[in-house]
């Protein structure tokens, strides 16, 4: 039998409510917040009925108090307050319903059976969610190995509460996807997702596009426009790539998670954000806290949760399964499917994906796109991987020993500039514009460094990869 906590400082209005609904459902009570708190460890209520005035502490803060406790028990906000900025403060808080007294019993007992229905369905699907991560698979991603499912698991059980979660990971192992997953799996689901590569955005422009500018703040601000922080509110903002942002925005980001508040480049009127924020990054960030690179205060800020993504190289037991269902979602996009060899597949295994899963979908679409029959061969692999030999020279665990084996001085720059700018972009989907802007160069630089290298992106050989966006 389902219980049923009601919570209200009048009795004759306890014992109307307990009256209408104790033929179905078990019910206890509490006259106040003090004794609602006794009363949830004790009782374990399936739903509150909970009244928004009470003496002392009222019902509002009681229901902010339940949410920033981690409860997810439902409930119905009964108040004799018939105003919408009430009711709209209430669910905002997290209320599931919101009742004015007067109301028939037949109304109540519809409203208490639907709530209770719908948080059971939402537990089963928890559950089911739990299973599935427990199984390999979360949202988009899937991973059977022991590595994957621990990063699974941890953002499963961090998704439903409102706790800063700071995702670690090389390039290309799926932070962005685990941060979108988390955000779905989360109360602010139905809000905004916004995400910022703050490794993309050059330092002139990253505090504009975070926290917006009023109209005259620079040359060139015609009008008013809103930051990624106030775009976010009520929902969740990504940063992605937080290790690269320079240390005068990392202090204003700390000072609006520590506030809740932003100012506007310009303006001089603080403006409260309410934001979940979840960070990413590939870089070690104690190394750079040591080198002076990033805030030590900012680092324990974010880092409330931290979940980490493991390398591919390091669950190459993964590699098959992600290889069929990367195929499969090829075939379905580009109307044409094959499967692959046995040989294939073990040079797939073999190979230490400096790119990680990233790349391994890029690979694969290449094959299914040049293969000529059913069957994707060893030939039709990128010879990288045929050879086992990275184009980034990362070479699976860190590299960057790119041209140190030349004694003559020309020739070992231009390797490590080769291998360099390969990495570069690569782990930008070779997107020139967004390279530059990370590396430090301007735009039309970098596309003659590429020319003059004769870098050019894999699969399009043909093209000069300065034309590549």
């Amino acid at each position: 039998m389902k219980t049923i906590l009601i919570v209200d400082d009048e009795p004759a209005a306890r014992y109307g409510l307990r009256r209408a609904l104790e033929g179905k459902y078990r019910i206890a009570e509490a006259e106040s917040v003090e004794g609602a708190r006794e009363a949830l460890p004790r009782e374990k209520p399936d739903l509150v009925l909970l009244d928004a005035i009470l003496p002392g502490e009222d019902g509002l803060s009681f229901l902010r108090w339940l949410r920033e406790e981690g409860s997810e028990v439902p409930v119905l906000m009964v108040s004799a307050l018939d105003t919408a900025k009430t009711a709209v403060e209430a669910l905002r808080l997290g209320a599931a319903d919101y009742l004015v007294k007067g109301f028939e019993l037949d109304e109540l007992r519809q409203r208490v059976a639907n709530l209770l229905k719908l948080c059971s369905l939402e537990q089963e699907n928890a559950r089911l969610r739990q299973q599935l991560a427990g199984e390999g698979q979360f949202g988009a991603m899937l991973g059977r190995s022991a590595e994957m499912r621990r990063a699974f698991e941890m953002a499963d059980r961090v998704a439903p509460t409102d706790s800063t979660v700071l995702i670690l990971g090389e390039s290309g192992t799926g932070k962005d996807l685990l941060a979108q997953e988390i955000h779905n799996r989360s109360p602010r689901a139905g809000r905004a997702f916004v995400a910022v590569n703050c490794a993309a955005l050059p330092e002139t422009l990253i505090e504009s596009e975070l926290f917006g500018y009023e109209r005259g703040a620079f040359t060139g601000a015609a009008q008013q426009k809103k930051g990624k922080f106030e775009q976010a509110s009520g929902g969740t903002l990504f940063l992605d790539e937080i290790g690269d942002m320079n240390p005068v925005t990392q202090a204003k980001v700390l000072r609006a998670l520590e506030n809740r508040t932003i100012e506007r480049l310009g303006g001089t009127q603080a403006i409260a954000v309410d934001v979940r924020v979840i960070s990413a990054t590939h870089r070690d960030l104690p190394a750079e806290m040591r080198a002076g690179k990033f805030r030590e205060d900012l680092f324990y800020r974010l880092r409330v949760v931290a979940v980490e993504l493991p390398p591919l190289r390091a669950h190459k037991e993964d590699i098959a399964l992600l290889a069929e269902s990367f195929l499969q979602r090829h075939a379905a996009r580009l109307g044409r499917g094959a499967q692959l060899t046995r040989e294939a597949l073990a040079a797939l295994e073999r190979y230490d994906w400096p790119g990680n899963v990233r790349e391994l979908k890029n690979a694969l679409e290449r094959s299914l796109v040049l293969c000529r029959g059913a069957e994707i061969g060893v030939d039709d692999l990128p010879g990288e991987i045929v050879r086992g030999e990275p184009l980034s020279g990362k070479g699976g665990a860190g590299g960057g020993e790119a041209g140190i084996g030349e004694t003559d001085f020309r020739e070992a720059k231009r390797k490590f500039e080769i291998a360099y700018l390969t990495r570069q972009l690569a782990e930008r989907r070779w997107n020139v514009s967004r390279t530059a802007a990370a590396i430090g160069l301007h735009r039309q630089s970098l596309q003659e460094k590429l020319r003059e290298l004769g870098i050019r992106r894999p699969g399009h050989e043909a093209a000069d990869a300065g034309e590549e966006e």
